[in-house]
């Protein structure tokens, strides 16, 4: 199954980022073969609509599943109507995750878990 985690980095190390709008990175990933690819998430520096940016990226890569620490409310109604499954308040490094999403111990978000504008401004 095709994922998609938000990332501070390119890596199986790196953090998954609880942003998913304005993460820099997002890493697909099958949870089978564990084949990576890394993008630049092109919501990062939306001046306006990160989430709905990033979130229509997200589905044109046929993911099944988002991984990532919250959900706008935009990104969410996207991410929705191309029946994507969400996974939220997700942490620790994106091989963590990605364990502990295929022994099912994340939990699927029923809604978006932030309001707009979250995680706008610089990370600290």
């Amino acid at each position: 199954m095709k994922i998609v985690l938000s990332a501070t980095g390119p890596g199986f190390e790196a953090a998954v980022d609880e942003r998913f709008g304005r993460c820099p990175y997002f890493l697909y990933i099958d949870s089978e073969t564990l084949e990576i690819e890394a993008t630049d998430n092109p919501g990062e520096k939306a001046s306006g609509g990160a989430g709905i940016v990033a979130a229509q990226a997200v589905a044109d890569k046929d993911v099944k599943a988002v991984l990532t620490g919250h959900i706008g409310p935009n990104a969410h109604e996207v991410l929705s109507k191309a029946g994507i499954k969400m996974f939220t308040d997700v942490t620790g490094k994106v091989r963590e995750a990605v364990e502990s999403f295929k022994s099912g111990n994340l939990k699927e978000s029923t809604g978006p878990t932030v309001a707009g504008h979250f995680g706008k401004g610089p990370r600290v």
